[in-house]
């Protein structure tokens, strides 16, 4: 399989434009044969720009993720539609399960290759360092999982790289790759090179971790969206300018290094 990291750039409050660059590089990855295209955390309104968190929110119904799904159906593409502010009372209303009837989420969404949601995780870890997370969010309380392309695919968002209890649950229910959307800011440059490939070694597991680029406000975001393999061994990677970073993976690959090295079974 052929994933694709859009580590495009994301400005804050400034939606259309942000969509319309998620949208060129779904497109982009489709033509370069990507088979499952990965957007960064809050890919529309942009992880900083707080103060529109309430006026962007949307339903899982709501007008990103239907321009998303309907370019994955053009295409034929799976798309990990990064995440976006999820308006809980508007997602309930469309018959969608969510963690409370009311209030915002930072969703994250798989969309199959007709544009069909086949997994919705809400970040659990909401970021309270210099953040308004906390205070504007409600956690998730779910850990879905998809399989595609012979894969077992869970979901985390950002923050929780540093929960690594969290990704042993993943481990426990056959996951062999996370895709790990974010919007990591510097300085932190090494804490986001560190964390997913600890997270893909304890585990013996692809990890997928894609960023934004760009400026929004005082923060500047690392970019360096990498995809590492079973080992921890980074198999392709960015600097923190725009880009469109491409892997093939196997789940062969998984197979064979935990029936190698079976860490996974010596647990107690």
């Amino acid at each position: 399989m052929t994933v694709a990291l859009a580590q495009h750039r994301v400005e804050a409050g400034h939606v259309e434009a942000n969509v319309d660059r998620a949208v060129e590089a779904i497109e982009h990855a489709a033509t370069e044969g990507a088979d499952l295209v990965c957007l960064p955390e809050m890919f529309n309104v942009g992880y900083f720009a707080f103060d529109s968190y309430a006026r962007e929110a949307e339903g899982l119904d709501g007008p990103t993720l239907d321009r998303i799904g309907d370019i994955a159906a053009e295409h034929g593409v799976a798309v990990q539609a990064g995440s976006i502010v999820e308006d809980l009372e508007a997602s309930a209303a469309a018959g969608f399960s969510t963690p409370e009837p009311s209030g915002l989420a930072n969703a994250s969404v798989f969309l199959g290759r007709a544009g069909d949601v086949r997994a919705v995780y809400r970040k659990q870890h909401l970021f309270g360092y210099d953040s308004a997370e906390t205070r504007l969010l409600t956690p998730g309380e779910s850990l879905p999982t998809v399989e595609f392309a012979g894969f077992t695919v869970g979901m985390t968002t950002c923050y929780d790289l540093r929960f690594p209890e969290l990704y042993r649950e993943l481990a426990n229910e056959g996951v062999s790759l996370v895709l790990v959307p974010s919007a990591w800011p510097y300085p932190r440059v090494e804490h986001w090179q560190t964390l997913p490939r600890s997270r893909a070694i304890e585990n013996l597991a692809y990890v997928a971790a894609v960023n934004g680029a760009g400026e929004m406000g005082d923060d500047q975001l690392v970019g360096r969206s990498t995809v590492y393999d079973p080992w921890g061994t980074p198999v392709a990677t960015s600097d923190d300018d725009p880009a469109l970073v491409t892997a093939e993976i196997a789940p062969s690959r998984v197979d064979a290094v935990r029936e190698e090295f079976p860490a996974l079974r010596d647990r107690r």
